[in-house]
């Protein structure tokens, strides 16, 4: 991965990696994902997780990744802008680190099917990019498709509705405080380490 030192100290000082990069037109799209273990103690560290106002994960998002685009010259570019929204999914198969799962969600080498994107940065250059790297799930016995205890996540895609009411019985708290049955199954995920608390503020939010 060919890119400025002064660039990749930035990310690790912000806790964030390069989860894939592709070619788009005469930019290069980083894109970028939390780096664990200590990302969720950092990010609740900042401002914007004291200031008492709404959505602090994705202001300090636009904040950080925002000056990094300013300090190196790129654009910054994030999974909410829009409509018409930036092509994320497209993008990461693309790049060649991740993939889709079985259960139709992206999964990567080093996050699993916990994989999410902060944002992305584009550079006005096509820097080399790195190869290929291998489907996590090639030799996988798929446990990721046998877990959902509601059968919410499966080949045929998402059924929100279903999940949504299985979060409001006594057997949902589990992925309710713990994260998603279907992403921790993921053996790859597993060593990310992504921590409990962090799920569990993403599912409040996703289920309120």
């Amino acid at each position: 991965m060919n890119l400025p030192l002064a660039l990749t100290e930035a990310l690790a000082a912000d806790k964030l990696f390069v989860a894939g990069m592709v070619h788009a037109q005469e930019e290069t799209i980083l894109l970028l994902s939390p780096d664990e273990p200590g990302f969720w103690h950092h990010v609740t560290a900042e401002p914007e997780f004291a200031d008492g106002a709404a959505d602090p994960l994705d202001r300090w998002s636009k904040r950080v990744i925002g000056a990094l685009a300013t300090a190196f010259g790129g654009r910054a570019v994030f999974p909410s802008d829009g409509p018409p929204y930036p092509p994320f999914f497209r993008w990461a198969t693309e790049s060649g680190q991740a993939f889709s799962a079985p259960v139709q969600m992206l999964v990567q080498a080093r996050m699993g099917l916990w994989t999410s994107f902060r944002g992305a940065l584009a550079l006005p250059e096509r820097l080399s990019l790195p190869p290929a790297s291998k489907h996590p799930c090639t030799g996988c016995a798929a446990p990721c498709t046998t877990a959902c205890p509601c059968g919410a996540l499966s080949a045929q895609g998402y059924d929100v509705p279903a999940c949504h009411a299985f979060l409001n019985t006594g057997e949902g708290q589990n992925c309710l405080s713990a994260g998603c049955l279907v992403r921790r199954s993921c053996p790859p995920g597993q060593s990310y380490g992504r921590l409990e608390k962090q799920s569990a503020w993403h599912m409040r939010h996703f289920h309120r």
